[in-house]
């Protein structure tokens, strides 16, 4: 969602600036603009001083300019944040049974989850990554299944094998998993 979200409004941006940028320098190489249009021709300022100067008296134009302002900074700090913030888990806090716990790397237990459901029967290739709390992971799986494979079968087996043995091995309550599955597309082979 964050992420079609995010790409609308760069596209907005964009084509915002691209729109203003393109008009001011059509009509600044001599196209004529149209008569709603800000700009009158080539040497027309962006503001008139008149423009500029037309609420300078009245005392709530500065605090409605500055707290606008502000607002456009938060909106582009959230923005920003969003964007960089980290979609996997590099930590997961596992249960040691002593009070202590431990911390396992988030991409060690994938690449185990990984590995125990690419060895289920029919599975081609498995992909795993994690999300959430260290404390309470979730898994996004995306298997790739041969083509005499039942996928509900290889749901069961995913699901009483490999999770169950990675929820087991971590010492987690739960780990929820979000499963994908695709079959592999095989060439037409000529038989002889």
């Amino acid at each position: 969602m964050l992420r079609a979200v995010n790409r609308v409004l760069i596209g907005l941006v964009g084509l915002l600036l691209l729109v203003a940028g393109g008009s001011v320098f059509a009509v600044g190489l001599g196209a004529t603009p149209p008569s709603w249009w800000i700009h009158d021709g080539k040497d027309d300022v962006l503001l008139s001083d008149t423009e500029r100067t037309r609420w300078d008296g009245d005392g709530w134009w500065w605090p409605t300019v500055i707290a606008a302002l502000a607002l456009v900074v938060l909106l582009a700090l959230w923005w920003l944040t969003a964007v960089l913030r980290r979609r996997r888990l590099t930590e997961v806090r596992v249960d040691t049974g002593d009070g202590e716990g431990a911390l396992l790397r988030g991409r060690a237990l994938e690449a185990v989850l990984a590995g125990d459901a690419g060895q289920l029967d029919g599975v081609q290739r498995a992909q795993v990554g994690l999300t959430g709390r260290p404390d309470a992971p979730e898994t996004h799986v995306r298997l790739h299944l041969e083509p005499h494979v039942d996928p509900g079968t290889a749901l069961h087996h995913l699901t009483t094998e490999a999770l169950t043995h990675a929820r087991n091995s971590a010492g987690l309550e739960s780990l929820p998993a979000e499963v994908r599955m695709t079959g592999v597309k095989h060439k037409a082979e000529r038989v002889s």
